[in-house]
């Protein structure tokens, strides 16, 4: 979705309020968890649904 409009993690980092080490973390798959208020925010700045930007992997 960061590619589908053009936003550096650097700019999402900026308009979601989070640091660029949680970002990436969360980028890259290695969060054991994430906050709705995070997900919402993050897709509050994407535009998009949560279903866009997560996958379910067993």
């Amino acid at each position: 979705m960061m590619a589908k409009r053009k936003m550096s993690l650097n700019e999402l980092s900026e308009k979601v309020g989070l640091t660029l080490s949680n970002l990436s973390i969360l980028k890259t798959g290695k969060a054991k968890a994430v906050r709705f208020s995070t997900l919402e925010a993050i897709c509050e700045v994407l535009e998009c649904q949560p279903g866009d930007i997560l996958e379910f992997v067993e």
